[in-house]
C-alpha cells in the first residue's frame, strides 16, 4: 500500500507533462481524457490506500515512504519522501476526490475554450503541487508544493490573459501571497538553525524537548509560519487577493476555494500543531485573526452583486472559522469543517458556474432571477449547498461541522464568550448573504433568458457533491443529539490531540446548539422578508446616507485595497521613479552601450562576400595555432 503513495501526485503530474508537451495538437476529447482520467485514477488509488490504512488502525497510525534522496548538503539531508497519517489521508481524499469532480465538470464547462489543453495542464499541475504539499514528510518538500500552488494559481487566475484585468488579478494574488511566503521561508531557516532538521516528525519531537511553552523562539517560529498561513488562506491582513481571483474560470475558483490553495494555511498549522501549542500567545492570535476575518468577510459578502464574489468572501469567512478552531485547540473540528466546506463550496461554485454559463457569462445576481423554474436540478443542488453553508440545523453537513466550532470556541479552555459571540455573529451573517444569493438568483421573476443548460458532466458533478454536502456531516454528531457519533474525531485523534474542554462549560452544549441553529434559521427568515416581501423597504434602507456609506465600505472589502495602495504601493512606485536614473543604473547602461557598439562593429564584417569570410577564418585559425605554439 504505502509503496504506491508516490503515484498519487505522479499521475496528475504525468497528465500535466503529456498535455504541456502535446499542446493544442492533442484532440480536445483526448485532452479531456488525459486531464480527467489521470485525476480519476489518482482519486481511485487514494480511496484504495485509504481502505488499507483504515484496516491498519489503531495499531499503525502512520507510514513513511522515501522515494529518493533529494539534497544532502552539510547537515541538511532532504528526500522526496511522503508521510501518511489520518490528517494527510483526509486532505488527500478531499484533494483528489473533489478535484476529480471539478475536472469532470470542467471538461464540459471549458469545452469551447481555445486554451482547452493548456487549462487541463495547469489544473493537473495545481493538484500535483497541492498533493506534494500535504504528503511531504519534510518542510522543504512541503515548501516546494507551497510555492507550486502559488505558481499555478497565478497561471489559472490569469488564464484568460488577453484581458488586462485578469493579468492584474493574477499578479495581485502572486505578490500578496509572496508576503506570507517570505515569512514562512524565514521560519524554516530559523527552525533548521535551532533544531537541525526539517523532517516534520523529528522537528516536533526536538521542539518539545528543546523549548518550553511560551518562550521566545517557538513564539517567533510560530508567528513566521502563521504569516505564511494567512497569506495562502486569505486571512487578515492578507485577504485582499482572493475576491479578485474570481477573474479565473469557474472550475479554477472551485479548485482554489474547495480543495487546494486556501486550505494550505489550515493544513500547515494543523501539521505543525506542536509548535503552536508551545506558543500560547500565537494560538490566541490565530483565534483572533480567524474570528475577525469571519465577521469582516461576512459583511462584505452581504453587499456583493457578483455571485462568484459572494462565494469568495464566503470562503474567506469559512476559513476564518477553521482558524478560530485551530486557535482554541479544536483541531479535529477545524479539519472536519475543512472537509465539509470542500464539499459544499465546490458545489456552490459549480452551481454558480452553471448559472453563469446558462446566462451567457452574466455574473450579476440582480440580472438573474426565476432560475428555479428554468434550471431545476441546478436550483436544488445549489439550495443544498447553500443550506449546508448556512448551517441549517440537523439536516445539513455544515451544521455539524460549524456548530462544533462555535461550541468549542466557547467550551475549550482556550476559548471564551467573546470568540463564541464572533462565531455566532458570523453564522448569522452567513445565513443572510447565502440566502440573499439564493433568492436573488433563483426566486422572483426571470430577468435574463437562459441560453444554455448544463449537460451530463456538469449535472453528475453537482449531484455527487450535493449528496456529500447533505450526509457527510453525520460522521460527527454531538452527544446531545441521539447519543453521539464520533467517527471523524476518533479517526483524526491518532494525529491531532483531542480538544480540552473547560469542565464548567460542558453542561451548556445543548443550549448553545439551539442558539446556533436558531440563529441560522432567523437569518434565513429575515433575508426572505427583506428580499422577497419588502424589497422597496430594503432598497430605501440601502439608499439612505448611512446605508450607502456602509455599502460602499463593505463592498470594497473594508477599504483594505485603498489602504495598501496608499501606504505601500504609491510610496514604492514613487521611490522607484526617483531611483530610476541613479549611478548604479548608469553602470548597467554603459554595459548596454558597449554591447550595442560591439554589435555595430561586428555587423560591418557581415557584408555577404565569401572571400572576406574565408580570409577571416584563415586568419583566425592562424592566430589560434600561433597562440598554441607560442604559449
Amino acid at each position: 500500500m504505502v509503496q504506491l503513495l508516490w503515484l498519487i501526485p505522479a499521475l496528475p503530474l504525468a497528465g500535466f507533462v503529456i498535455l504541456a508537451l502535446a499542446g493544442s495538437r492533442l484532440p480536445r476529447r483526448l485532452s479531456a481524457v488525459t486531464g480527467v482520467g489521470t485525476m480519476g485514477v489518482s482519486a481511485a488509488l487514494t480511496v484504495w490506500i485509504a481502505a488499507g490504512f483504515l484496516q491498519g488502525l489503531p495499531g499503525h497510525p502512520a507510514y513513511s515512504r522515501i522515494v529518493w534522496s533529494w539534497l544532502a548538503v552539510g547537515g541538511l539531508k532532504v528526500g522526496i519522501s511522503f508521510y501518511l497519517d489520518a490528517l494527510t489521508l483526509t486532505m488527500m481524499l478531499v484533494i483528489t476526490g473533489v478535484g476529480f469532480f471539478i475536472h469532470l465538470y470542467a471538461a464540459e464547462y471549458m469545452a469551447e475554450d481555445e486554451g482547452f489543453s493548456r487549462f487541463f495542464a495547469y489544473m493537473n499541475l495545481f493538484v500535483c503541487a497541492m498533493l506534494i504539499l500535504v504528503m511531504a514528510d519534510n518542510l522543504l518538500l512541503l515548501y516546494l508544493g507551497w510555492e507550486g500552488v502559488g505558481l499555478c494559481s497565478y497561471l489559472l487566475i490569469g488564464f484568460w490573459y488577453t484581458d488586462p484585468a485578469n493579468g492584474y488579478a493574477a499578479r495581485k494574488a502572486f505578490v500578496v501571497t509572496r508576503v506570507g511566503d517570505t515569512a514562512m521561508a524565514v521560519g524554516l531557516f530559523l527552525l533548521f538553525d535551532q533544531l537541525g532538521t526539517l523532517q516534520i516528525q523529528d522537528l516536533m519531537i526536538r521542539a518539545q524537548g528543546a523549548w518550553t511553552a511560551g518562550s521566545f523562539l517557538p513564539t517567533i517560529a510560530a508567528l513566521l509560519l502563521l504569516g505564511g498561513a494567512v497569506g495562502k488562506s486569505a486571512q487578515l491582513p492578507l485577504q485582499t487577493w482572493l475576491p479578485d481571483a474570481m477573474a479565473g474560470p469557474t472550475p479554477v475558483s472551485a479548485l482554489i476555494h474547495a480543495a487546494t490553495m486556501v486550505t494550505a494555511g489550515v493544513y500547515l498549522i494543523a501539521r505543525t500543531h506542536v509548535l503552536f501549542t508551545l506558543a500560547p500567545a500565537v494560538m490566541a492570535v490565530v483565534a483572533i485573526v480567524g474570528a475577525a476575518t469571519l465577521v469582516l468577510a461576512g459583511f462584505s459578502a452581504l453587499t456583493q452583486k457578483d455571485i462568484k464574489r459572494v462565494l469568495a468572501y464566503s470562503t474567506i469567512s469559512q476559513i476564518g472559522y477553521m482558524f478560530l478552531a485551530l486557535g482554541v485547540g479544536a483541531w479535529a473540528a477545524a479539519v472536519f469543517h475543512f472537509m465539509i466546506h470542500a464539499f459544499f463550496k465546490a458545489l456552490l461554485f459549480l452551481g454558480a458556474g452553471a448559472v453563469i454559463h446558462a446566462m451567457n457569462d452574466e455574473h450579476d445576481m440582480f440580472k438573474m432571477g426565476g432560475l428555479r423554474r428554468e434550471m431545476p436540478l441546478t436550483f436544488w443542488t445549489f439550495l443544498i449547498g447553500s443550506a449546508s453553508l448556512a448551517a441549517l440545523p440537523l439536516v445539513t453537513s455544515g451544521f455539524y461541522s460549524k456548530d462544533l466550532i462555535i461550541w468549542q470556541a466557547f467550551a475549550s479552555v482556550q476559548g471564551g464568550i467573546g470568540l463564541w459571540a464572533a462565531a455566532l455573529a458570523g453564522a448569522f451573517l452567513t445565513s443572510l448573504y447565502t440566502f440573499r444569493m439564493v433568492f436573488l438568483t433563483f426566486a422572483g421573476p426571470t430577468r435574463t433568458p437562459v441560453t444554455k443548460r448544463p449537460g451530463r458532466a456538469i449535472n453528475i458533478a453537482m449531484v455527487v457533491l450535493a449528496v456529500l454536502s447533505l450526509f457527510a456531516g453525520f460522521l460527527e454528531i454531538p452527544n446531545t443529539l441521539g447519543g453521539g457519533v464520533h467517527l471523524f474525531s476518533g479517526f483524526i485523534q491518532n494525529t491531532l490531540p483531542a480538544t480540552v474542554l473547560a469542565v464548567s462549560r460542558e453542561a451548556y452544549e445543548s443550549l448553545f446548539e439551539w442558539i446556533s441553529g436558531g440563529t441560522a434559521l432567523l437569518g434565513v427568515a429575515i433575508i426572505y422578508v427583506l428580499i422577497l416581501r419588502v424589497p422597496d423597504f430594503t432598497s430605501a434602507l440601502a439608499g439612505s446616507p448611512t446605508g450607502k456609506l456602509l455599502h460602499r465600505y463593505w463592498f470594497s472589502g473594508w477599504g483594505f485595497d485603498a489602504l495598501y495602495d496608499r501606504i505601500l504601493v504609491r510610496p514604492y512606485v514613487f521611490l522607484a521613479r526617483i531611483d530610476r536614473d541613479d549611478i548604479i543604473d548608469s553602470f548597467f547602461d554603459l554595459i548596454s552601450w558597449f554591447g550595442g557598439l560591439a554589435h555595430r562593429v561586428l555587423s560591418i564584417t557581415q557584408n555577404g562576400r565569401m572571400r572576406t569570410y574565408a580570409a577571416g577564418l584563415a586568419i583566425g585559425a592562424a592566430v589560434v595555432v600561433g597562440m598554441a605554439v607560442l604559449l
